[in-house]
Formats: C-alpha cells, sequence, structure tokens
C-alpha cells in the first residue's frame, strides 16, 4: 500500500516514514501543497495530510485533491477545535486525527479507510436504486437525488445514507452505522458520525432527510 505523507515538519515525516515502512506501507513524502500535487499519482492509496502548510491552507489542498482524485485522505493537524474538523470533512476528507496521536490508531484508521474504498471500487451494487419519500439513492453509481435534483456527496457522506436506507422502517443504531461504513467498532468515530451527518442535512438543504433518535441512533426519512 502507498501512502503519500504530506507534513512539512521534517522530524514528524521521517518518523512517520519509518514507522509505516516498518508496518509494510509503501510511502512517498511531500512538505508542501506543491508537492503533494506533483506526488499524487495513480498508485497513492492513502493521504495522511497536515494542514499547516507553508504554501497553502491544508483545507484547500484537501478540495484539490478530492477534485482530482478519490483517494481517501486522512487529515492529521494540531488544530482540534471542532471546526476544524467540519471544514475537513466538508473538504472531503474521510478521517480526521488531532496531533499528538498514537501510531498505532493511525495504522487502523489508514487500514479502516483504504479497506472501505477498496471495498467500494470492487464491489459496487449493480442495478440498486433505493426510493424512499422522495430520495433516489442509486448504489451502482453512488448518486443521491432529491426530488429529481442531484445532491453531491463525499464518499463518506454517501455510504452514511446508503447505510440507512439499506434499513427501511428502522432506526440504525449509531455502532451498526460507524462498523458498516468506518468497518470498525470504535467509538472514536461518532463524533465524525456526528459532522457528516450535519453536512448531508446542509447539502439536502433537508434538516429533516436524517432523522436523530436520540440515545440510539438515525433514521433515513420515510423509512
Amino acid at each position: 500500500m502507498s501512502v503519500l505523507i504530506v507534513e512539512d515538519d521534517d522530524r514528524l515525516m521521517d518518523a512517520l516514514r519509518a514507522y509505516l515502512r516498518k508496518s509494510g506501507y509503501a510511502t512517498t513524502g511531500a512538505s508542501d501543497a506543491a508537492q503533494a500535487m506533483e506526488s499524487l499519482g495513480a498508485d497513492t492509496e492513502v493521504v495522511l495530510l497536515d494542514l499547516g502548510l507553508p504554501d497553502m491552507d491544508g483545507i484547500e489542498l484537501c478540495r484539490l485533491i478530492r477534485q482530482r482524485s478519490g483517494v481517501p485522505i486522512i487529515i492529521a493537524t494540531a488544530r482540534s477545535h471542532v471546526q476544524e474538523r467540519i471544514r475537513g470533512l466538508r473538504a472531503g476528507a474521510d478521517d480526521f486525527v488531532v496531533k499528538p496521536y498514537n501510531v498505532l490508531e493511525l495504522v487502523a484508521r489508514i487500514e479502516a479507510v483504504t479497506r472501505r474504498w477498496r471495498t467500494a471500487v470492487a464491489e459496487p451494487d449493480h442495478d440498486q436504486v433505493i426510493t424512499l419519500s422522495g430520495l433516489r439513492i442509486d448504489l451502482a453509481s453512488r448518486q443521491l437525488a432529491i426530488d429529481g435534483e442531484s445532491v453531491d456527496l463525499t464518499r463518506t457522506e454517501f455510504d452514511i445514507v446508503a447505510a440507512l436506507a439499506r434499513y427501511p422502517g428502522v432506526v440504525v443504531p449509531r455502532e451498526r452505522i460507524i462498523r458498516e461504513v468506518w468497518q470498525t467498532d470504535w467509538h472514536a468515530y461518532s463524533r465524525s458520525l456526528e459532522v457528516h451527518v450535519g453536512s448531508i442535512r446542509r447539502k439536502t438543504g433537508r434538516v429533516d432527510v436524517i432523522e436523530t433518535v436520540r440515545g440510539v441512533g438515525y433514521r433515513v426519512v420515510g423509512s
């Protein structure tokens, strides 16, 4: 597996590359946005992205990468405020870790996002369309439309909608959604789930598109 590390701290870069190589990963390093875009290739399987870059804010770089590629992006930064997480996830990131982080957790997160990405690419749900109260969820083309209007969702946002729509009439527990979307049982993804649900509501223009059932989980509207 090839990991592109975008990090302007040379010592941290060297430490990360050494650890990931020992864990069986091929790595490429980039110290700024320009290098990152040059290094991003068809063989890149995950991007580990710092936000504090010398030539461009990492959020903007995240948007540029997402425009060019569907590769999983994990933001790794010292910015711990929830608004930074929201900005990163809305820009197209798949996950967000705050420095200092445990490298074992980082590797597990890399494994989770790449496993989900490979599954989506290798095993698409052909000829499956779910229709619920004005929503049209095409699992094969991974597109959501509301009343005939297409809604531009990130990969993770679509996976959440699809996970809910597969259980019509059922409140889906948070743990099940996290297990299906991130393929892990970690409660660390609970906040990420909340942020993504908020983003889905904002993009669809309907706060009721996903119903929150407090203390349990979520239900897609019309189910």
